[in-house]
């Protein structure tokens, strides 16, 4: 951004990276990423439009490896959005490092994971990777036309439970999928695509809008000018429920309690999931019981979805860049704690 120095800059990681090695001795290797990038779009069409955009992002990760013996594992924590060096009037760089080096030696200190099925409560704290990977592309116009999609010609019908709606809302306030006017010229929308479990639609550039015969909803997105605008998410969310999520816990006998998701893979034809849980715990008696390491969630996204039987009144955020036919975006995603009465997970020890 325009007026900060280099120095500054430099300074941010600097100090994260000293906080971060400082955690533990058994911190071995830290990496700190500083990002920032100003773009001056300009929009023009045959049908005489013209739109004209600043947008600024700035980015913060670490990434923490800690080893012990043989065994070595990993924590990443990432901050950003859609702004300048304002962001670190908000967020304590020292903070994030810390948070991603205590994750690391949280892992080594964890018992392995259980396997099989059973009850898994997702923390608002843990981004709502699952509802971009797992829905979120399904819900893409040009897969769901295309026969691509587990959603396709679902309109009207009930594709998840009546606690859960689906929102993409490009007009949020700083948010790292956020902006004025998607990247052919059509201002940014919030988009209801599942309202109480209904199928309302898809996200729609302007190419499959005529093809669903509608209007865009704002989400024709490309990483360059040297690439064509495709469909793409921006911030991708599960809105809140009415439940305290401090209730959801105590009403949940045992299970796994997830604070932090991290990859995976999709079949969006079919659904079927799998990700890492890169911060859980076991949950005792409503109670978070021993950190756990090693676990995975395997399912199916609308059946998921279709499940859910509480939903909490909170609502996290978590950034990231979404890759999709060899082009990268920004992106936010968001979800409030809620609970899966039963998913497969995959660990190691036996409950």
């Amino acid at each position: 951004p325009e007026g900060i120095s280099t120095a500054k800059k430099v300074a941010v990681v600097r100090e994260a990276n000293a906080a971060a090695r400082g955690i533990d001795p058994r911190v071995r290797q830290v990496k700190v990423v500083y990002s920032d990038k100003h773009q001056k779009l300009a929009m023009a069409n045959s049908q005489g439009l013209v739109v004209e955009e600043d947008r600024t992002y700035t980015l913060l990760a670490v990434q923490v490896v800690a080893a012990e013996k043989d065994l070595i594992q990993t924590g990443y924590e990432p901050v950003g959005g859609l702004m300048g060096f304002e962001l670190f009037d908000a967020v304590d760089p020292v903070q994030v490092a810390e948070t991603a080096a205590r994750r690391a030696i949280q892992a080594l200190e964890a018992r392995e994971a259980p396997r099989g099925l059973m009850p898994v409560i997702l923390s608002s704290e843990a981004g709502g990777t699952m509802i971009h990977e797992a829905v979120g592309h399904g819900l893409e116009a040009d897969l769901a036309l295309e026969g691509l999609s587990v959603y396709s010609n679902r309109i009207g019908e009930a594709v998840a439970s009546p606690l859960v709606t689906v929102l993409d809302d490009a007009t949020l306030t700083q948010k790292r999928g956020s902006y004025g006017y998607d990247d052919e010229g059509v201002a940014a929308e919030k988009t209801i695509l599942i309202e109480k479990g209904i199928l309302k639609g898809y996200l729609c550039d302007r190419l499959y809008a005529m093809k669903f015969k509608g209007m865009s909803t704002g989400n024709g997105r490309r990483q360059s000018y040297k690439h064509h605008p495709i469909v793409r998410m921006s911030n991708t969310m599960i809105a809140p429920g009415d439940e305290d999520p401090d209730a959801i816990l105590r009403n949940t006998p045992k299970g796994v309690l997830v604070k932090k998701m991290g990859g995976g893979q999709v079949n969006t034809v079919n659904g079927d999931f799998v990700f890492e849980v890169t911060e859980g715990y076991l949950i005792r008696n409503g109670q978070v019981g021993d950190p756990i390491r090693g676990a995975t969630l395997t399912g199916n996204g609308p059946q998921v979805l279709e499940s859910i039987d509480r939903v909490g009144n909170d609502l996290g955020f978590a950034i990231g860049t979404c890759g999709k036919d060899g082009q990268g975006v920004p992106v936010g995603d968001a979800q409030p704690t809620r609970r899966i009465p039963e998913i497969v997970v995959g660990g190691t020890s036996q409950e």
